[in-house]
């Protein structure tokens, strides 16, 4: 193994040869970067971003969620094994494939020292309406301190990172990849590898190909992450042979402004107020239970729950109650000291919205409030009813948002052994493709989403390709 050229923001990659090519560079792709190059490997990661928007979707994430035996400085208890697999289970229509699921959950305890040993930092666990306190590690500085880390780790290991590199074709006879060919800030490229790992992402910015599964419907959908996550890589898989796993119309997708950037808005236009409210659709009529559950199983729920409503909008109510008990929207909101007022602003039909509230108002049933816990503050004979936090709307000032699915990731990618090798239709695996990350995740999720857990994909099925794809070139 030769020893690796030094790392630079221009690195040109054109007619050269490596022992590991890692495509994409977000946390799944730098794990794998990192796993194989402590294999002793010559390791190259092709970003198609510039460096400036490295990291993919992770630059908007903030934790991971693990197994652990004991509360430490940032998590407040326990969180074992059993009770991480329910959660899983419980959320959707549980695991896809539940020996690769099992994996996941089980070396999901060795991520954080791993992670921590390689340079991340942590903080200690948010209060409030999250409830992530005991499960989630959050990382000091966010998702881009996380990308920052992995690079700072990349440089002392000598890893290659080439930015403005876009991958259209994997090289591949019969069952073995030899190269790759792409174009690196217009110009082609082509590089040759003893085992590649594709870490690079599903289709989620791709809305022609959304539109295949969701109709005119994905032309309303708002994409959190990068507008680069387009399923290229994914498709030429596919015209490859590859397996399928994971639903087509599988997401992980939340409620956002709808005022919000068509790309990369990423976390900081979350709307929190759903569970502080009543959610109703463009005719002013409620449509879901806004207190189903604690808001780490739940907030994914609403990306999908709005999909299903006309024209892909809806509107988040409630009065002074309420007010100030969740982030504040980044673009504002509508306040009115009226609901004839609000109904006004939001272009809602005002006695349709009053018939609405007064319904759900008769419906409320008294309880002690407690947003930190499922409590009994609850409605009675309304469908869909409101099974916690109902509090009745009817102190003004009123107040409002629209609200869009943000979608964040898709579950439909390719199918992948438990050495992370991506497999083929006939059911044996390519010798040296490797998978990790978003773009294998429907492997493990079906339809349902644990906040934290896209990390955990990542970092887990990460170390497992890189380890993979580096023993297996070396």
């Amino acid at each position: 193994m030769r020893t690796p050229p030094a790392p630079a923001p221009d690195l040109r990659v054109d007619g050269t040869a490596w022992d590991v090519v890692v495509v994409g560079a977000g946390n799944a792709a730098l794990v794998s970067a990192i796993a194989a190059a402590e294999t002793g490997c010559r390791v190259l990661v092709l970003e198609r971003a510039p460096a400036a928007l490295r990291g993919g979707n992770t630059r908007h994430t903030r934790n991971i969620r693990c197994v652990h035996a004991a509360a430490d400085a940032y998590n407040s208890g326990s969180y074992l094994f059993d009770e991480l697999w329910d959660d899983l289970c419980r959320v959707g229509e549980g695991p896809s494939n539940e020996k690769l699921a099992e994996i996941t959950v089980r070396l999901s305890e060795e991520a954080v020292p791993w992670l921590t040993e390689r340079g991340v930092r942590w903080q200690q666990p948010l209060h409030g309406t999250l409830q992530l306190g005991r499960t989630n590690r959050f990382f000091l500085g966010g998702g881009k301190a996380l990308v920052n880390a992995h690079h700072r780790t990349l440089r002392r290991l000598g890893v290659a990172v080439a930015y403005d590199a876009t991958v259209d074709e994997l090289v591949v006879t019969g069952d073995r990849c030899t190269g790759l060919r792409g174009t690196q800030a217009g110009a082609g490229f082509a590089v040759t590898a003893g085992a590649v790992v594709c870490a690079c992402g599903g289709f989620e910015a791709n809305i022609a190909w959304l539109r295949r599964y969701w109709g005119d419907a994905a032309d309303n959908y708002i994409i959190r992450g990068p507008r680069y996550n387009d399923g290229r890589v994914l498709a030429n898989l596919y015209d490859l042979g590859a397996a399928r796993a994971g639903q087509e119309r599988g997401f992980h997708a939340i409620a956002v402004d709808a005022r919000a950037p068509k790309f990369d808005g990423g976390i900081a236009t979350r709307l929190d107020t759903v569970p502080f409210s009543i959610v109703v659709n463009r005719t002013a009529e409620r449509f879901s239970d806004e207190g189903e559950d604690e808001w780490p199983k739940r907030y994914a729920s609403w990306g999908t729950n709005i999909a299903g409503q006309p024209g892909q909008i809806v509107y988040s109510i409630w009065d002074d109650r309420t007010a100030g008990r969740f982030l504040p929207p980044m673009y504002g909101v509508y306040r009115a000291g009226s609901l004839a007022e609000l109904a006004a602003d939001l272009g809602l039909p005002a006695g349709r919205l009053a018939a609405t509230v007064a319904r759900y108002n008769a419906a409320v049933r008294p309880g002690t409030f407690d947003p930190a816990r499922l409590d009994d503050c609850r409605t009675e004979g309304l469908d869909p009813p409101k099974s916690h936090w109902a509090l009745p709307i009817d102190r003004p000032p009123f107040y409002g948002v629209p609200m869009r699915p943000g979608i964040t990731f898709t579950y439909l990618g390719v199918a992948v052994d438990e050495r992370a090798r991506v497999l083929r239709t006939e059911g044996t695996p390519f010798t040296n493709v490797y998978a990790a990350g978003e773009i294998m995740s429907g492997n493990i999720l079906s339809t349902g989403y644990l906040a934290g857990f896209g990390l955990t994909i990542g970092t887990v099925w990460g170390r497992l390709a890189g380890t993979g794809a580096g023993r297996h070139a070396g």
